[in-house]
C-alpha cells in the first residue's frame, strides 16, 4: 500500500505571537556577577507612556527573539511586550533621596546594571565617576550558541553622568540645568542611530545594531541596541588606570571569554599566553577597523580612553559619527571644551588603545604596572602599522572594482607597485578647495577639491568606450562645493592626474598579465560594475541624515502611521546597500512615497558633504 504523504500544516498568525524569550530579558547580566566594582545598580518602572516606532525585525530574528517567519509588521501583542520589556525608567537617587513613590506593579522584581567606564571629560581619569549617564543594560540574550548584549540609553539620569558629577549631587531626569544630566535621549538622534548603523552593518562594519525606538513624544524617546560585545576597551582601562589589580584580570578575562564563547576568537580564559593573543588579536582588528573607517570616509571619536568605541574594534555611540561624501579629514567635532581628531587622525588614537592593551596585559603578566611610554616601540605597534597599511591599500583595491582574486595576487606579489598606486591616488583625494579653513554647524571643516570616488566610476567606463579623456575626467571631478573658480584650480593638477592614471593602467595590464585566461574587456567590465556598488553616489552623509531625521519627525508629528515610517526607514537603508532585505516593503501611502521623494532628494543635495 502507498503510504500517504502529508504535508506540512500552514502556520497560522498565533503561531508567530509566541514572544516568551522576551522574558530572559531582566536585568541579569554575568558582569555583576564577574565585574562587581564595575557597575551601578538601580530599581526600574515600567512607563505607562510610549509607542513603538520602529522595530528591527531583521535583527530580532538573528537573536532569536521572534519567529524566523514572523511577518514584518507590528502587531498590538509583540507591541505591549516590548513596552513591558524595554519601556523603563531607573529610579535614580533623586527619586529615592525624595522618597518618590511610583505603583508597585510597575517597578520590575530586578534591578538593572549602570556600567563604570573611562570617559575624557570627566575630571577622574580613572573611570570611578564616569560611565552609563542616560543607560542600563537590559540583559544578555544567548541564541544558537551566541550571546547578545542589549542595553538602552534614555532610561533617567545616573550618578555616572557628567552632569551628575558636575552638580555634586543627585540630578532628576530631564533636568537640563547641567550639561550631559538630563538622562533623557532625544528622538532624533535616536532615528539616525537606527539608520546608520544598520547601513553600516550591511557594509560589513563591525557595530552595535539598534533593536527598537520607543517615541515618548515631545521628541524625547528610548532607544534600544543589540550587539554580540557590547563592551568598551574603556570599561577595562578604568581598572587599569586605578591599579587595581585583581579586577582588570576579571574584566580581561571577562572579555576574553565572551569573544571565545561567541567563536570570535580561538582562545579563552585558560588558553596558555593569553594576553599575547590578546594583544595580537586586538592589533589587527583595530588596524583593519581603522583603515576601514578611513577609506568609507567614516568619522568617529576615537580616544585613548577607548570609550567612544567597541572592544573588539566596532562602532558604538551614533552622537558623533559621521559618513563622509568625500575625504573630509579637515573636519573636527567641536565639544565645546575640546576639538576630536580627524578622519586622518584616528589611525594614531587606535594605535594609543592598542598601546594601552599592552601596558594593560603588561601589567597583568607582571604585576607591576609601568608608564605607558615604555611602551612607545613595542613590536605590536610595528606590527599594527603594518597592517594598517595593509589593509588601508587592499580595502583602496576594492573600491577600484577589482575582484577579491585579483587583489591577493597583487597584494602578495605587487605589493610595492600597489602602495604606489595609492599613494598617487592619495595625492589626489587629499587635495583642498581654495577656500580656508571654516566653521560648520557642529565644527571645523575644509573642503576637499576632488570626488575621487567618482573618479573611480568615470575611468573604466571610459575606457571600457574608449573615450579616455583624463582633462576632462578631472574637470568634472572637481567637487560640487568648491567654488566655481576651482574649476580652472584644478589644471595644475592634471600632471598628478596623468601619474596616477599611469599607475591604474599599469595595474590592468598586470592583472591581465597574472589572469591571461581573462581578457582585459572582461576584466575592465568587472571593474565598471564594482566600482559602481563600491562608490555608489547616492551616498547617506551625516547633513543628509540630519535633514531625513527631522523630515520623518515633522512627517509623524502630523499622522504619518508607525507602519509607514518602519517602512521608510527600511527602505532608506536598501537604498544605500548592495545587499536586499528580506521582506522588507516599499512605502504605499501617498505622503509615504512623497516624503520618500524628499529624502532620495535631501541624498543627492548633500552626497557630497560632511
Amino acid at each position: 500500500m502507498k503510504q500517504e504523504k502529508h504535508k506540512p500544516q500552514k502556520k497560522s498568525k498565533n503561531d508567530y505571537k509566541d514572544y516568551s524569550h522576551f522574558e530572559k530579558i531582566d536585568g541579569h547580566h554575568p558582569w555583576k556577577q564577574d565585574v562587581p566594582e564595575g557597575f551601578i545598580d538601580y530599581p526600574v518602572r515600567v512607563l505607562k507612556k510610549g509607542q513603538v516606532t520602529y522595530f528591527n525585525f531583521n535583527l530580532a530574528k538573528e537573536m532569536g527573539l521572534i519567529h524566523k517567519d514572523h511577518p514584518h509588521q507590528m502587531n498590538k501583542a509583540l507591541e505591549e511586550v516590548l513596552k513591558n520589556t524595554f519601556n523603563l525608567r531607573i529610579i535614580n537617587e533623586y527619586d529615592q533621596e525624595n522618597k518618590i513613590s511610583y505603583e508597585k506593579k510597575s517597578i520590575k522584581p530586578n534591578q538593572y546594571m549602570a556600567t563604570k567606564y573611562l570617559q575624557l571629560q570627566h575630571k577622574n581619569k580613572q573611570g570611578k565617576t564616569s560611565g552609563d549617564g542616560r543607560g542600563i543594560w537590559n540583559g544578555i540574550v544567548k541564541h544558537k550558541g551566541t550571546s547578545w548584549d542589549i542595553s538602552t540609553r534614555g532610561t533617567g539620569v545616573t550618578q555616572l553622568a557628567p552632569g551628575s558629577v558636575e552638580a555634586e549631587g543627585n540630578l532628576k531626569s530631564g533636568d537640563t540645568q547641567y550639561g550631559y544630566g538630563c538622562g533623557l535621549s532625544e528622538m532624533d538622534e535616536l532615528y539616525s542611530a537606527s539608520i546608520l548603523s544598520e547601513i553600516f552593518h550591511f557594509k560589513n562594519i563591525n557595530t552595535e545594531r539598534v533593536l527598537l525606538i520607543i517615541d515618548h513624544s515631545s521628541d524625547i524617546g528610548l532607544c534600544v541596541r543589540a550587539g554580540k560585545n557590547l563592551f568598551r576597551p574603556a570599561h577595562i582601562f578604568s581598572f587599569l588606570k586605578q591599579g587595581n589589580y585583581d579586577a582588570l584580570s576579571r574584566a580581561t578575562n571577562f572579555l576574553i571569554d565572551r569573544q571565545f564563547q561567541n567563536k570570535s576568537w580561538n582562545f579563552s580564559s585558560k588558553t596558555p599566553h593569553k594576553y599575547s593573543k590578546l594583544t595580537e588579536e586586538l592589533c589587527y582588528s583595530f588596524a583593519e577597523f581603522t583603515a576601514q573607517l578611513e577609506r568609507e570616509y567614516i568619522f568617529t571619536w576615537l580616544e585613548w580612553d577607548g570609550d567612544n568605541v567597541l572592544s573588539d574594534a566596532g562602532i558604538i555611540d551614533y552622537g558623533s559619527i559621521r559618513q563622509f561624501g568625500l575625504r573630509h579629514d579637515h573636519y573636527k567635532y567641536d565639544d565645546v571644551e575640546r576639538f576630536s581628531t580627524n578622519l586622518s587622525g584616528q589611525r594614531n588614537k587606535a594605535k594609543k588603545i592598542i598601546q594601552t592593551f599592552i601596558q594593560l596585559t603588561d601589567f597583568l603578566k607582571s604585576k607591576q604596572k609601568k608608564p605607558l611610554s615604555d611602551f612607545e616601540n613595542s613590536k605590536i605597534l610595528k606590527n599594527f602599522d603594518e597592517a594598517y597599511d595593509y589593509f588601508l591599500v587592499s580595502k583602496f583595491l576594492k573600491q577600484v572594482g577589482l575582484e577579491d582574486k585579483y587583489i591577493n595576487v597583487l597584494m602578495r606579489k605587487y605589493r610595492k607597485d600597489m602602495n604606489t598606486f595609492y599613494q598617487s591616488f592619495l595625492t589626489l583625494e587629499k587635495q583642498k578647495s581654495s577656500e580656508p579653513l571654516k566653521k560648520v554647524e557642529d565644527g571645523v571643516n575644509r573642503t576637499p577639491l576632488f570626488n575621487m570616488r567618482r573618479t573611480l566610476i568615470d575611468i573604466p567606463e571610459s575606457i571600457l568606450n574608449n573615450k579616455l579623456d583624463l582633462e576632462t575626467i578631472l574637470y568634472n571631478t572637481v567637487t560640487e562645493l568648491a567654488p566655481e573658480s576651482d574649476k580652472k584650480h584644478s589644471e595644475k593638477f592634471i600632471n598628478n592626474f596623468q601619474i596616477f592614471y599611469k599607475m591604474y593602467d599599469s595595474t590592468l595590464k598586470t592583472v591581465t598579465k597574472e589572469f591571461n585566461n581573462h581578457s582585459r574587456t572582461k576584466i575592465i567590465k568587472s571593474i565598471v560594475n564594482n566600482s559602481k556598488i563600491h562608490n555608489a553616489q547616492n551616498r547617506l552623509t551625516g547633513n543628509a541624515l540630519i535633514s531625513i531625521v527631522n523630515e520623518l519627525i515633522h512627517a509623524k508629528k502630523k499622522g504619518l502611521p508607525h507602519s509607514e515610517l518602519q517602512k521608510i526607514i527600511d527602505h532608506l537603508i536598501v537604498s544605500q546597500v548592495s545587499v536586499e532585505h528580506k521582506r522588507s516593503s516599499k512605502p504605499r501611502h501617498k505622503k509615504s512615497k512623497k516624503l520618500m521623494n524628499t529624502i532620495l532628494t535631501l541624498i543627492d543635495g548633500f552626497k557630497e558633504d560632511i
